[in-house]
């Protein structure tokens, strides 16, 4: 635990336990050079407790990252819940949580993340004022669709000479909230979809409603597409995943999508952009940080507009450099927080 905190400059490490809900959460605050720590509250099932910790660790850093690349005055940090087979009362288990948060004063805001909701941001707000994403100030799925469509748009500029996807084959990986609503807007754009989802329910909707081929989850890596969408759980992209893959491009929502950056060579070294998910995927955190400042939707927009340029600027300093997009990102928000 110690030896992946200091690989990452991870800066400290919460656990909380409240017996009387089932709570067990870790708190990881990567880095509050820029302000204070702001991630996601995941509310996942964990094989055990060090992989919750080491998920913590790694979306708090991949967090840091794509606030100091969106220009945003946040540090970066993840929260993780560990959901059990059977939970008396979400609402108290999210209420314990939010006391929790609120003993650290302010260090870590929190928002919706995988297996969370706007409602159970509410519960933590009964406790904290150290939350957004409640019902009051709106799910930043919807932002985060803007960006990602945004940067897939700038990815296919970069790789295949043009962002217009119509007829472009594209798979998607996942039809949570970001996933479906960028399937929908892609389908709307005139790209040709592939689809996979563990929820078999969501991809028959997907082939309804956008035409969409489906492929199972083990298939998408392999078949032949244009650009490759990850948008489910990270660490999708391995050393034997990336061999497989039959694509120009990777460009979608999910977080932490590789296992290591020697992953990134590999895909460097194949000819297969990868657009670096902490880039691509800053909408919803852009929302989330501006919207928690009261800032006006005007103000947010403009932040959001800059994901693509962001992108092609990284794309830029990989071509000339000829190195990795990801190890281009990490040197580039690296410098922004530790100078």
């Amino acid at each position: 635990m110690f030896a992946l905190m200091q690989s990452t400059r991870t800066q400290s490490l919460h656990l909380f336990v409240d017996p009387p809900s089932g709570l067990r959460a870790v708190v990881a605050i990567h880095n509050e050079q820029l302000g204070p720590a702001m991630g996601g509250c995941r509310y996942l099932a964990y094989a055990d407790d060090e992989s919750a910790v080491t998920d913590a660790i790694r979306l708090a850093q991949g967090m840091s990252y794509k606030a100091a690349l969106a220009g945003l005055a946040q540090g970066g940090g993840n929260a993780v819940i560990m959901r059990g087979a059977h939970v008396e009362n979400r609402a108290a288990l999210f209420e314990a949580f939010g006391r929790a948060l609120d003993s650290l004063n302010g260090r870590f805001i929190t928002a919706v993340d995988s297996g969370t909701s706007t409602l159970d941001m509410d519960c933590i707000a009964q406790s904290t004022s150290h939350v957004t994403s409640t019902t009051a100030s709106g799910d930043p799925s919807a932002h985060a669709v803007i960006g990602v469509f945004a940067g897939i748009r700038a990815t296919a500029m970069a790789r295949l000479g043009t962002d217009n996807l119509e007829g472009l084959r594209i798979a998607v990986q996942g039809l949570g909230n970001v996933g479906f609503a960028l399937a929908e807007q892609l389908h709307a754009a005139g790209a040709e979809l592939l689809v996979s989802d563990l929820d078999a329910g969501k991809v028959r909707l997907a082939v309804e409603q956008f035409n969409a081929q489906p492929v199972t989850n083990d298939a998408l890596v392999s078949t032949p597409c244009d650009i490759f969408a990850p948008c489910g759980v990270g660490q999708v992209l391995s050393g034997q995943s990336v061999t497989q893959l039959r694509c120009a491009a990777v460009a979608g929502s999910a977080n932490n999508q590789l296992t290591t950056l020697q992953v990134a060579d590999h895909l460097e070294k194949r000819g297969i952009l990868y657009a670096p998910d902490y880039v691509i995927n800053a909408g919803g955190l852009i929302y989330v940080a501006l919207t928690h400042r009261g800032e006006s939707l005007s103000t947010i927009t403009a932040h959001l507009s800059r994901i693509p340029s962001r992108l092609t600027e990284v794309f830029g300093h990989a071509q000339a450099e000829k190195r990795s997009p990801a190890r281009v990102a990490q040197m580039l928000a690296e410098r922004l927080l530790y100078g």
